[in-house]
């Protein structure tokens, strides 16, 4: 079945639905500075790379703090390509958990939809104060913070540093230094004539969960001038998504799939950690099976510059109050100690990702100057220059599902403006259908 049929289903679905949302702030999660003895707080988290590390602070919590105020966490594990999914179904149903995970660009549809709560009144100035710029920014919709985030994310190229020498290419060591895209196809079809049959691995096997298209390849669009949306008021994706500056560049994606130089048939990550694509556009996440896969080979790289920079995402998985809390104070110190310093060292040392907390990223061996991903802090530090958040917006969700198709088609040959010009037409249809998604009040 084709993606495009499922995403069309998908924002009918969200058209009806979105008649429900918006208004009416959801009242803020309420904490008095005391928790009732005996506190069970129930955890939604995702089943990523990274949760094995997440659950075991989860259990240390219960042990200790949980344990010394009266507090006990239950945690509920959903596979990830469901878990949006059923966070609609509980709000749906009025039976959302204490506690949830989102993915960051879904934030503001869940607060637009009351499915979480505003955490300005519980959350400590000592804890906002120390949490990145860019996940408070991540967090924050209609002038309310609704989460904060373990980890930031990281996004660029991982390489074979002998394959790059091989061919002779330069190697860039900052986001200033990054490939152009001609010297980038360049270096793709030097590698294919050395004998790699297919040089970029892109994870097309990411593609129908959920984020990944939009988190890896909006940045082409923005580094190329173009976006997924007008991000000056979020009403229309007219000419941000189907302009001149979009369809050159996907439109050089295209070229590069139709040539040969991406491996549009991996289904898993041994294309890159066995050698056939020897440079894996990807996140954080793979650090480490990379890293045992090609130890001192393996090299981290920016993403190429398209015409005005080169750009990556930023934002990831997070934690929020969610409606059915029964208790704001004991939910928050959950979400307080998995943001804490020893929490974020554990998860981040697993899965590359960037430390939440300013105090966190000082600590890392991996981050701080010198190590190996100090590059992912170094385009953080840039935003939004470099890095940048997906767009702010109720429609988002929308947004990343057409984009996903979109891209689908594209690289199966569509042509590329059409394809655009029908994206643009699902998404504002969307916005329109929910009056342009008012701002709670």
């Amino acid at each position: 079945m084709r993606i495009r049929y499922l995403v069309a289903l998908m924002v009918a679905l969200a058209m009806i639905a979105g008649a429900c949302g918006g208004g009416e702030l959801e009242a803020a999660a309420e904490c008095d500075g005391e928790i009732p003895s005996g506190s069970t707080v129930t955890v939604w988290m995702h089943e990523g790379s990274e949760y094995t590390e997440l659950d075991a602070a989860m259990q240390a919590f219960n042990t200790g703090r949980g344990s010394e105020l009266g507090i006990t966490v239950e945690v509920v594990a959903i596979p990830e390509g469901q878990y949006t999914d059923q966070i609609k179904a509980a709000a749906a149903a009025n039976d959302l958990p204490d506690v949830i995970e989102f993915d960051g660009p879904t934030m503001a549809n869940f607060a637009w939809a009351g499915s979480i709560l505003a955490m300005e009144g519980c959350i400590s100035d000592e804890v906002k104060d120390n949490m990145l710029p860019s996940l408070i920014e991540q967090g924050t919709y209609a002038d309310n913070l609704w989460g904060i985030g373990t980890f930031d994310s990281g996004l660029g190229l991982w390489a074979w540093r002998s394959a790059l020498e091989e061919v002779g290419a330069t190697i860039p060591t900052s986001p200033d230094e990054a490939w152009t895209a001609e010297e980038f196809e360049q270096l793709l079809r030097d590698l294919k004539a050395a004998g790699y049959e297919f040089p970029l691995d892109i994870k097309p096997w990411y593609g129908s969960q959920g984020e990944w298209f939009a988190y890896a390849f909006a940045p082409m669009l923005w580094s190329a001038g173009a976006s997924l949306i007008d991000r000056d008021n979020y009403e229309s994706a007219d000419g941000a998504l189907n302009g001149d500056e979009a369809v050159e560049v996907l439109t050089l994606f295209q070229k590069w799939v139709n040539d040969g130089l991406i491996d549009m048939q991996a289904a898993d990550d041994s294309n890159f950690t066995e050698g056939r694509s020897p440079i894996s556009w990807v996140g954080h996440w793979m650090y480490s099976t990379y890293k045992e896969a090609l130890g001192d080979d393996l090299v981290l790289l920016p993403l190429p510059d398209f015409g005005e920079g080169t750009r990556t995402g930023m934002g990831s998985w997070a934690w929020a109050i969610a409606n059915g809390a029964s208790d704001g104070d004991a939910a928050m110190a959950v979400i307080e100690h998995m943001v804490s310093d020893e929490v974020i060292l554990a998860v981040t040392a697993a899965n590359g990702a960037v430390p939440g907390t300013k105090t966190s990223i000082a600590k890392s061996a991996l981050h701080a100057e010198g190590g190996e991903l100090e590059l992912y802090v170094t385009q953080l530090e840039g935003a939004p220059d470099i890095a940048r958040p997906r767009a702010l917006t109720p429609a988002y969700p929308t947004i990343t599902q057409t984009f996903t198709a979109t891209l689908d088609d594209i690289f199966q040959g569509k042509d590329v403006q059409t394809a655009l010009d029908e994206a643009v037409a699902i998404i504002d249809a969307d916005i329109d259908a929910n009056e342009g998604y008012p701002e709670p009040e």
